[in-house]
């Protein structure tokens, strides 16, 4: 029977392994100072594809980290790079230069030269799309396949949730493979989505406690004893001063976050400061945070990024155990 059910997702996620050219179509998320050559090279060797996450390094620390990621690995992985940094040209011209094969651009709707520039050296382009009419755009301008992430997800968010998504851009996007994110922590979830008619499926909170990943110990229990209501989005307190929603653990931080704002909008009231001067204040109040939490472990008052899929995370375990019993429960679900 266990037999049978690796067959089929075999067969469901062909696509997808095809594509990635991975022995499983499990995507690690690319998450800024946890996606580094540790886990992405263990997520590689165990079957699925890893995905180093660029964040704001330079040219020359993602050229050091791919090279270092490669003496840990020979199997396929991707870069993730942000559209909007500031250095993406060059970015892009490091995985050239790399021979990247799979390259995620994430962040924003990606340039006609950007995706030109990747399609110049022959890498897969995969990019998120929000909505089935902007999947529909990404396709026609030479993207080779789609990432939809649901607001279940850690780290900045959308306003839909992963189900609505997949309902609604999985019937439409057949041309390229498809692959599901947000909120998913069990192999049956994967399932149901390649049932769907997705090839794949990209994970992060998962992984964040496996064994090779370089988080601050703090950082990792702070996951373990988290239930998936204590993963919520920021919420925005002025309009006049738009805050772009992220999904992380409820600490000390996230109250003083709400405090900020309600004291710029104050201080913005009075005349004190200007609104350009607000908006500036509210965005640095993060800074560093996210780092101060993966790296220092603090996880009072730094940004404890975390998809609402945190509370089926019980244990640090290796990244190779993470992914077998995804697969085990993945193939169980196809012969129950």
């Amino acid at each position: 029977m266990a037999d049978e059910g690796l067959e089929r997702l075999d067969a469901l996620w062909k696509r997808g392994t095809d594509f990635l050219g991975s022995k499983y179509a499990i995507l690690g998320g690319a998450m800024t100072w946890v996606s580094e050559r540790n886990l992405v090279s263990a997520i590689s060797n165990a079957g699925g594809f890893g995905v180093i996450a660029c964040g704001g390094m330079t040219p020359e620390l993602l050229a050091a980290e791919i090279d270092a990621t490669r003496a840990l690995t020979d199997k396929p992985f991707g870069v993730n790079l942000i559209t909007l940094h500031p250095a993406l040209d060059a970015l892009i011209d490091v995985c050239g230069a790399k021979g990247v094969s799979h390259v995620v651009l994430a962040g924003g709707l990606p340039s006609g030269n950007a995706i030109a520039k990747i399609k110049g050296f022959n890498a897969k382009l995969m990019c998120f799309a929000p909505t089935a009419t902007l999947a529909k755009k990404l396709v026609r301008s030479g993207v080779d396949a789609i990432i939809i992430e649901g607001m279940e997800a850690g780290g900045h968010i959308g306003p839909v949730s992963t189900s609505v998504l997949a309902q609604e851009i999985l019937p439409v996007i057949t041309d390229v493979p498809v692959f599901v994110a947000g909120g998913i922590g069990r192999g049956e979830a994967i399932t149901s989505y390649l049932e769907m008619g997705a090839s794949g499926a990209q994970l992060g909170t998962r992984f964040v406690v496996a064994e090779e990943c370089v988080a601050h110990e703090k950082f990792k229990k702070a996951f373990i004893r988290a239930s998936a209501r204590d993963a919520i989005a920021s919420v925005q307190v002025d309009a006049r001063f738009p805050v772009i929603p992220v999904r992380a653990l409820k600490n000390e931080g996230t109250e003083k976050f709400m405090e900020t704002q309600r004291a710029v909008v104050g201080r913005f009231h009075d005349g004190e400061v200007t609104q350009e001067e607000g908006q500036m204040q509210i965005e640095h109040f993060w800074g560093g945070a996210l780092r101060r939490a993966v790296i220092d472990g603090d996880v009072e008052t730094g940004s404890v990024m975390a998809g609402q899929s945190v509370g089926m995370v019980k244990k640090i375990e290796p990244t190779a155990a993470i992914i077998e019993e995804l697969v085990a429960q993945a193939s169980a679900y196809l012969v129950d």
